[in-house]
Protein backbone atom coordinates (compact mmCIF):
# COMPACT_ATOMS: atom_id res chain seq x y z
CA UNK A 1 0.00 0.00 0.00
CA UNK A 2 3.02 2.50 0.65
CA UNK A 3 3.81 2.48 -3.08
CA UNK A 4 0.13 3.70 -4.18
CA UNK A 5 0.89 6.40 -1.24
CA UNK A 6 4.18 6.96 -3.16
CA UNK A 7 3.29 6.81 -6.13
CA UNK A 8 0.37 10.21 -6.08
CA UNK A 9 1.56 12.15 -2.88
CA UNK A 10 5.27 14.15 -3.37
CA UNK A 11 5.83 13.84 0.28
CA UNK A 12 8.50 11.44 0.95
CA UNK A 13 10.17 10.49 4.82
CA UNK A 14 10.96 12.20 7.27
CA UNK A 15 7.79 14.27 6.08
CA UNK A 16 5.41 11.13 5.35
CA UNK A 17 2.76 11.15 7.90
CA UNK A 18 0.61 8.12 6.52
CA UNK A 19 1.99 4.60 5.77
CA UNK A 20 -1.25 2.65 4.27
CA UNK A 21 -4.85 3.07 3.25
CA UNK A 22 -7.02 1.63 6.00
CA UNK A 23 -10.18 2.28 3.75
CA UNK A 24 -11.47 4.16 0.73
CA UNK A 25 -15.16 5.15 -1.25
CA UNK A 26 -15.37 7.64 -3.89
CA UNK A 27 -15.66 10.22 -1.77
CA UNK A 28 -13.72 8.97 1.51
CA UNK A 29 -10.53 7.79 2.57
CA UNK A 30 -8.76 6.19 5.87
CA UNK A 31 -5.43 5.84 6.17
CA UNK A 32 -3.40 5.25 8.83
CA UNK A 33 0.05 5.81 10.63
CA UNK A 34 1.71 3.59 13.81
CA UNK A 35 3.99 6.36 16.29
CA UNK A 36 6.95 4.02 16.96
CA UNK A 37 8.53 6.67 19.50
CA UNK A 38 11.19 6.83 17.58
CA UNK A 39 10.24 9.79 15.16
CA UNK A 40 13.00 12.35 16.16
CA UNK A 41 10.33 14.69 16.78
CA UNK A 42 9.49 13.15 19.63
CA UNK A 43 13.16 14.12 21.17
CA UNK A 44 11.53 17.28 21.94
CA UNK A 45 7.89 17.52 21.78
CA UNK A 46 8.25 17.01 24.68
CA UNK A 47 11.23 14.98 26.44
CA UNK A 48 10.00 12.63 28.76
CA UNK A 49 6.00 13.04 27.83
CA UNK A 50 6.25 12.75 23.87
CA UNK A 51 3.11 14.15 22.19
CA UNK A 52 2.63 13.98 18.48
CA UNK A 53 2.50 17.92 17.18
CA UNK A 54 -0.74 19.04 16.33
CA UNK A 55 0.77 20.58 13.46
CA UNK A 56 1.90 17.48 12.12
CA UNK A 57 -1.75 15.92 12.31
CA UNK A 58 -3.05 18.41 10.27
CA UNK A 59 0.18 17.43 7.68
CA UNK A 60 -1.65 14.04 8.06
CA UNK A 61 -4.74 14.50 7.51
CA UNK A 62 -3.77 16.88 4.82
CA UNK A 63 -1.80 14.06 2.81
CA UNK A 64 -4.62 12.23 3.47
CA UNK A 65 -6.55 14.46 1.66
CA UNK A 66 -4.23 14.81 -1.01
CA UNK A 67 -4.09 11.12 -1.27
CA UNK A 68 -8.06 11.07 -1.79
CA UNK A 69 -7.81 13.82 -4.35
CA UNK A 70 -5.46 12.22 -6.46
CA UNK A 71 -6.66 8.87 -6.06
CA UNK A 72 -10.01 11.09 -7.51
CA UNK A 73 -8.12 11.69 -10.54
CA UNK A 74 -8.12 15.57 -9.33
CA UNK A 75 -3.97 15.45 -9.01
CA UNK A 76 -0.92 14.47 -8.09
CA UNK A 77 0.51 13.80 -11.58
CA UNK A 78 3.33 14.99 -13.40
CA UNK A 79 1.43 18.35 -14.26
CA UNK A 80 -0.56 19.31 -10.91
CA UNK A 81 -0.63 18.90 -7.15
CA UNK A 82 -2.90 19.99 -4.33
CA UNK A 83 -1.69 22.90 -2.09
CA UNK A 84 -3.92 23.66 1.58
CA UNK A 85 -4.88 26.87 0.68
CA UNK A 86 -7.81 26.89 4.15
CA UNK A 87 -7.89 25.79 7.46
CA UNK A 88 -10.85 25.87 10.00
CA UNK A 89 -12.07 24.52 12.91
CA UNK A 90 -9.32 22.54 13.88
CA UNK A 91 -10.06 20.82 17.53
CA UNK A 92 -7.86 18.86 19.33
CA UNK A 93 -9.70 16.61 21.78
CA UNK A 94 -6.78 13.98 22.47
CA UNK A 95 -3.60 13.61 22.38
CA UNK A 96 -1.51 11.39 20.80
CA UNK A 97 1.45 9.57 21.66
CA UNK A 98 4.29 7.05 21.08
CA UNK A 99 2.53 3.48 20.26
CA UNK A 100 -0.88 4.88 19.06
CA UNK A 101 -1.70 3.93 15.85
CA UNK A 102 -3.39 6.61 14.46
CA UNK A 103 -6.21 6.47 12.19
CA UNK A 104 -6.71 9.20 9.41
CA UNK A 105 -10.12 9.76 7.43
CA UNK A 106 -10.75 12.80 4.78
CA UNK A 107 -14.84 13.58 3.27
CA UNK A 108 -14.61 15.05 0.15
CA UNK A 109 -17.07 17.84 0.41
CA UNK A 110 -17.68 19.66 -2.49
CA UNK A 111 -15.37 20.72 -5.66
CA UNK A 112 -15.51 24.26 -6.73
CA UNK A 113 -13.61 25.37 -9.58
CA UNK A 114 -9.83 24.64 -9.07
CA UNK A 115 -10.41 24.26 -4.95
CA UNK A 116 -11.52 20.77 -3.13
CA UNK A 117 -13.51 21.16 0.09
CA UNK A 118 -12.87 18.55 2.36
CA UNK A 119 -12.93 17.47 6.65
CA UNK A 120 -10.80 15.38 7.98
CA UNK A 121 -10.52 13.56 12.05
CA UNK A 122 -7.68 11.43 13.77
CA UNK A 123 -8.86 8.67 16.05
CA UNK A 124 -6.72 6.38 17.97
CA UNK A 125 -7.47 3.69 20.90
CA UNK A 126 -11.31 4.67 20.16
CA UNK A 127 -10.94 7.96 20.32
CA UNK A 128 -11.29 11.42 18.81
CA UNK A 129 -7.95 12.96 18.58
CA UNK A 130 -8.85 15.79 16.56
CA UNK A 131 -10.88 17.44 13.73
CA UNK A 132 -10.39 19.73 10.80
CA UNK A 133 -11.73 21.02 8.05
CA UNK A 134 -9.83 22.50 5.14
CA UNK A 135 -9.89 23.14 1.09
CA UNK A 136 -7.03 22.70 -0.84
CA UNK A 137 -6.70 24.12 -4.34
CA UNK A 138 -5.37 22.64 -7.28
CA UNK A 139 -2.95 24.42 -9.11
CA UNK A 140 0.15 23.71 -12.12
CA UNK A 141 3.81 22.40 -10.66
CA UNK A 142 5.22 25.30 -12.58
CA UNK A 143 3.53 28.05 -10.95
CA UNK A 144 4.84 26.40 -7.65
Amino acid sequence: MLDIILANIPQREPFLFIEKIVDRSENSITTSKKLTGQEDFFRGHFPGAPVFPGVLMCEAVFQTGALLMALKGQSANDNKKALVTRIQGAKFKNMAKPGDELHITVDFIEMLANAAFMKGKITANGKNIMSIEFAATIVDNQDV
